[in-house]
């Protein structure tokens, strides 16, 4: 949980340039096809696709991009087809990573990642190596200054969610994946505020690294993100709050 939102802010205190937001809506472009592919174009009865569509609205996507990627899922315009995919990787330090993407081509997205970890000094690992370290989760943050935290642990515990912890300037609610949506909605009709609303994978336990391995994770981190085929890189390292703010500058 830490290594999620430490890592979040650190990406949000660089910015994105335009070469990342175009990466980005790449990303979220390939999403939006998969989702109405295997869901259907409503959103309202498509969580996946509507969590989506709200991604793609927090980036700045034209909304013609968004209804042509729907199209493109639902076969009314012609697109490309994506697969779904997942790898095993360490990082320097021992740090667990498990990937997750789409691709048109699964050969050259596996040699892609390959050459991204053995060049910032990572390992691809055998398939179920480290995924066991994490368990699938969903993920709502709530900006601390929106609401006082006993007022939303009572809303959030009424709707089924699991916990709560605050970290920093963020309240972080955790579901069961199947619940995500039921307190979604709950918290959407309570005028709260969400930052993200997202089913994730949370490490069951954790890798301390701190100094030149913690940089070298982020670094590995960063480049794989950065990768257009890949839609999200979760590993369980664990960095205090000091090498994270040293990091972030």
């Amino acid at each position: 949980m830490s290594g999620h939102s430490k890592w979040a802010k650190i990406k949000h205190k660089k910015g994105i340039t335009d070469a990342k937001r175009g990466a980005a809506f790449t990303k979220i472009t390939r999403e939006i096809v998969t989702a109405a592919k295997e869901g259907g174009g409503d959103p309202d009865v498509n969580p996946r696709l509507r969590t989506a569509m709200l991604r793609a609205r927090g980036l700045g996507m034209p909304s013609t991009n968004v209804d042509n990627a729907i199209k493109k899922g639902t076969g009314d315009i012609e697109g490309v087809v994506y697969e779904s995919f997942t790898f095993d990787a360490y990082a320097p330090g021992g740090v667990a990573v498990f990937i997750e993407g789409l691709t048109d081509n699964k050969n050259r997205t596996t040699a892609e990642i390959r050459t991204i970890l053995n060049r910032k000094n990572g390992a691809l690992a055998s398939p179920g190596s480290t995924a066991f370290i994490f368990s699938k989760k969903g993920l709502i943050e709530v900006d601390v200054k929106s609401i006082d935290e006993s007022a939303l642990m009572d809303i959030i515990l009424e709707a089924g969610a699991d916990d709560m912890v605050t970290e920093g300037d963020i309240y972080s609610i955790t579901t069961e994946p199947s619940r995500l949506e039921a307190v979604r909605v709950v918290l959407e009709g309570k005028k709260v505020v969400m930052k993200t609303a997202e089913v994730t994978m949370i490490p069951t336990t954790t890798k301390k690294i701190a100094g030149a391995e913690a940089r070298a994770v982020l670094a590995l981190i960063e480049t794989l993100e950065d990768y257009e085929d890949v839609q999200n890189v979760y590993a369980n390292f664990d960095i205090s709050d000091e090498d994270m703010a040293a990091l972030g500058e």
